[in-house]
Protein backbone atom coordinates (compact mmCIF):
# COMPACT_ATOMS: atom_id res chain seq x y z
CA UNK A 1 0.00 0.00 0.00
CA UNK A 2 1.12 3.55 -0.86
CA UNK A 3 1.14 6.54 1.32
CA UNK A 4 1.79 10.12 0.54
CA UNK A 5 3.04 12.90 2.42
CA UNK A 6 3.71 17.00 1.92
CA UNK A 7 5.55 19.22 3.80
CA UNK A 8 9.29 20.94 4.65
CA UNK A 9 12.49 19.39 3.42
CA UNK A 10 14.35 19.70 7.23
CA UNK A 11 17.31 17.72 6.76
CA UNK A 12 18.91 16.27 4.58
CA UNK A 13 21.48 12.83 5.66
CA UNK A 14 24.46 11.57 3.97
CA UNK A 15 23.40 7.77 2.09
CA UNK A 16 25.03 5.01 4.54
CA UNK A 17 26.53 2.21 2.91
CA UNK A 18 25.03 -0.59 5.62
CA UNK A 19 26.66 -3.93 3.72
CA UNK A 20 28.86 -4.23 0.86
CA UNK A 21 25.25 -4.88 -1.07
CA UNK A 22 23.05 -2.55 0.51
CA UNK A 23 23.07 1.47 0.97
CA UNK A 24 20.49 3.83 2.78
CA UNK A 25 19.79 7.44 3.23
CA UNK A 26 17.12 9.13 5.84
CA UNK A 27 16.00 12.27 5.43
CA UNK A 28 13.20 14.02 7.28
CA UNK A 29 10.58 16.42 6.12
CA UNK A 30 8.18 19.24 8.46
CA UNK A 31 4.31 18.83 8.62
CA UNK A 32 2.63 21.37 10.33
CA UNK A 33 -0.86 19.85 11.26
CA UNK A 34 -2.49 21.18 14.08
CA UNK A 35 -0.97 22.33 17.21
CA UNK A 36 2.42 21.00 17.05
CA UNK A 37 4.76 20.63 13.85
CA UNK A 38 5.50 16.91 13.04
CA UNK A 39 9.41 16.02 11.74
CA UNK A 40 8.78 12.64 9.82
CA UNK A 41 11.76 10.38 8.75
CA UNK A 42 12.03 8.14 5.66
CA UNK A 43 14.40 6.51 4.30
CA UNK A 44 16.04 5.96 0.60
CA UNK A 45 17.34 2.34 -0.33
CA UNK A 46 19.71 1.13 -3.06
CA UNK A 47 19.12 3.37 -6.28
CA UNK A 48 16.32 5.55 -4.90
CA UNK A 49 18.88 7.17 -2.33
CA UNK A 50 19.99 9.85 -5.15
CA UNK A 51 16.02 10.84 -5.24
CA UNK A 52 16.37 13.35 -2.41
CA UNK A 53 19.80 15.18 -4.54
CA UNK A 54 18.07 17.49 -6.53
CA UNK A 55 16.47 19.10 -3.33
CA UNK A 56 17.45 21.81 -0.64
CA UNK A 57 16.72 22.24 2.78
CA UNK A 58 13.68 24.19 3.28
CA UNK A 59 11.79 22.95 -0.10
CA UNK A 60 8.45 22.11 -0.27
CA UNK A 61 8.03 18.51 -0.85
CA UNK A 62 5.43 15.13 -1.99
CA UNK A 63 7.28 11.89 -0.82
CA UNK A 64 5.13 8.71 -1.66
CA UNK A 65 6.43 5.89 0.40
CA UNK A 66 5.46 2.79 1.66
CA UNK A 67 5.12 1.16 5.22
CA UNK A 68 7.31 -1.20 6.15
CA UNK A 69 8.06 -3.15 9.26
CA UNK A 70 9.79 -6.50 10.43
CA UNK A 71 11.15 -8.08 13.82
CA UNK A 72 14.19 -9.05 15.15
CA UNK A 73 14.84 -10.73 18.00
CA UNK A 74 11.57 -10.03 19.53
CA UNK A 75 12.22 -6.30 18.68
CA UNK A 76 9.81 -4.42 15.82
CA UNK A 77 10.82 -2.32 13.73
CA UNK A 78 9.13 0.37 11.23
CA UNK A 79 10.58 2.17 7.86
CA UNK A 80 8.85 4.45 5.56
CA UNK A 81 10.65 3.62 2.60
CA UNK A 82 10.67 6.57 0.06
CA UNK A 83 10.34 5.31 -3.68
CA UNK A 84 9.12 8.79 -5.07
CA UNK A 85 10.11 13.29 -4.41
CA UNK A 86 8.63 15.50 -5.99
CA UNK A 87 8.24 19.05 -5.50
CA UNK A 88 5.01 20.34 -3.96
CA UNK A 89 3.75 22.52 -7.20
CA UNK A 90 3.66 19.11 -8.72
CA UNK A 91 7.14 18.91 -10.60
CA UNK A 92 9.00 15.62 -10.36
CA UNK A 93 12.40 15.01 -8.88
CA UNK A 94 14.81 11.81 -10.56
CA UNK A 95 12.27 9.41 -9.37
CA UNK A 96 9.60 7.31 -10.84
CA UNK A 97 6.86 5.60 -8.90
CA UNK A 98 6.98 2.86 -11.54
CA UNK A 99 2.73 3.43 -12.14
CA UNK A 100 1.65 3.01 -8.25
CA UNK A 101 -1.65 4.77 -7.62
CA UNK A 102 -1.40 7.73 -5.24
CA UNK A 103 -3.02 7.72 -2.20
CA UNK A 104 -4.58 10.88 -0.36
CA UNK A 105 -1.96 12.01 2.53
CA UNK A 106 -2.50 11.42 5.83
CA UNK A 107 -4.30 13.63 7.91
CA UNK A 108 -4.25 13.90 11.60
CA UNK A 109 -7.78 12.65 11.88
CA UNK A 110 -7.29 9.37 10.16
CA UNK A 111 -5.50 8.91 13.53
CA UNK A 112 -7.46 10.53 16.17
CA UNK A 113 -8.66 7.44 17.79
CA UNK A 114 -4.95 6.39 18.53
CA UNK A 115 -3.60 6.73 22.08
CA UNK A 116 -0.10 7.73 21.79
CA UNK A 117 0.93 6.86 25.27
CA UNK A 118 4.92 6.61 24.01
CA UNK A 119 6.35 7.98 27.24
CA UNK A 120 9.21 10.20 24.74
Amino acid sequence: MAYKAEGKLHKIFPTEQKTEKFSAREFVIELVEGKFPEFIKFQLTQDKCALIDDYSEGDEIVVDFDLRGREWNERYFTNLNAWRVAKADGSSGSGSGGGQKEMPAATATDTADFDDDIPF
